[in-house]
């Protein structure tokens, strides 16, 4: 019996970014623990659970973000100038970017200031660039906000890539690689596996890798993450021991997790974009902009006053709340938006990327792919 046709890759996409944003909240998830304490946790049952559902599943977002944007810029450019699209980029990733970081340090420095919150306090200009421009490293406060700032170094070159032959692409994206495993730092790229993956997308764009790996059985798409599990586990337990001598190697096996689990996740994407629950996930779907960018604002400023009730990390309720800190955070941010955008739709367009306001009824992600092209 023949393969059943994929699901539209538009469906698809829009249910792949929900689910990474969903993960990326994991990772920045809410504590109310310093260095020291975590420390003090390490090996425990609730330090094991957090681990596994950051390092084995929240960390393959990333990848499989900038693989998407990858695939979507290389069918953007093919219809559209160079300068055109820039502008767009400069509007739909650098500002927000800049807008969220001034919004954060506002609201959370001020908030440390009165006593709401532990918060950092403002430093010099160095460090009001790097929290406003994430200039030489990830701000203090909107940490994830790193990803936006590499992504769009990523567009900038962009015209030049998607022209350039295949086995340059290749190569531009094992250097990368290369350049990641090294542990080598140069503020040019703060995560250089970012480009690796964006230009693995341009790839998967034009060799059609996208909907055939939609395609394959899901043991298939499982297997690769099974077989390095073992050995992410085996250098997690062995830090600071064996592992601590194999750096480049745990650098190594840490990027071979996280395409495996992107891989896993875009089969898992395609698999719901299938059903019946697509249309309501990808209503949703227009939100996870947002949702990235003020998820920090919720670990900053809503979960420590829920963390009064359930603990920190540590006591009996905080497993719970820990597990449903995405969607209080997916909560957080659907109110937040759409306070803002019935203030003021133009600023709602402006910190969703243009998902939101001017009269956006639904995620481009939606909407055929041929229509969904001016958002890119």
């Amino acid at each position: 019996m023949a393969d059943p046709p994929a699901p539209p890759v538009s469906k698809a996409i829009g249910l792949a970014r929900l689910i990474c944003i969903l993960g990326i909240v994991y990772v920045h998830a809410w504590t109310g623990l310093g260095g020291d304490e975590m420390a003090a946790q390490m090996g425990s049952a609730q330090d094991v659970l957090r681990w596994t559902v950051v390092d084995l599943f929240g960390r393959g977002a990333v990848p499989l973000l900038s693989l998407v944007s990858g695939w979507l810029v290389a069918g953007s450019l093919a219809k559209r100038g160079s300068g055109d699209f820039l502008r767009s980029k400069a509007r739909t990733v650098l500002l927000p970017m800049v807008m969220w970081n001034a919004i954060a340090i506002v609201l959370v420095v001020g908030a440390g200031a009165v006593g709401w919150v532990r918060a950092p306090l403002f430093g010099d200009a160095i460090w009001m660039a790097d929290n406003l421009l994430n200039l030489t490293r990830a701000g203090d406060i909107n940490v994830q906000t790193a990803f936006l700032r590499d992504l769009f170094l990523c567009m900038l070159a962009a015209p030049l890539l998607v022209r350039l032959r295949t086995g340059w692409l290749v190569a531009i994206a094992a250097l990368a690689v290369i350049w990641w495993v090294s542990l080598w730092q140069f503020p040019l790229l703060l995560r250089p596996s970012i480009l690796a993956f964006f230009v693995g997308g341009i790839l998967a764009r034009r060799h059609g890798l996208a909907e055939r790996s939609a395609l394959v059985k899901p043991w298939q798409a499982a297997l690769p993450f099974l077989l390095i599990v073992p050995v992410k586990i085996w250098l997690s337990v062995e830090n600071g021991g064996a592992a601590g001598f194999h750096l480049h190697a745990t650098a190594a096996v840490d990027l071979l997790m996280r395409t495996a689990a992107a891989l896993l996740v875009w089969r898992v994407a395609n698999a719901l974009a299938a059903r019946p629950a697509a249309v309501r996930l990808l209503r949703l779907e227009r939100y996870a902009f947002f949702l990235f960018c003020s998820h920090l604002l919720f670990m900053w400023l809503v979960a420590p006053k829920i963390g009064l009730a359930t603990g920190t990390m540590g006591g009996i309720l905080w497993p719970a709340f820990f597990l449903l800190q995405p969607l209080l955070a997916l909560g957080f941010a659907i109110l937040l938006a759409r306070l803002v955008d019935a203030a003021s739709p133009k600023l709602a367009d402006l910190l969703s990327g243009g998902r939101l306001g001017r009269g956006q009824t639904a995620s481009p992600a939606a909407l055929p792919l041929a229509q969904a092209h001016w958002k890119l």
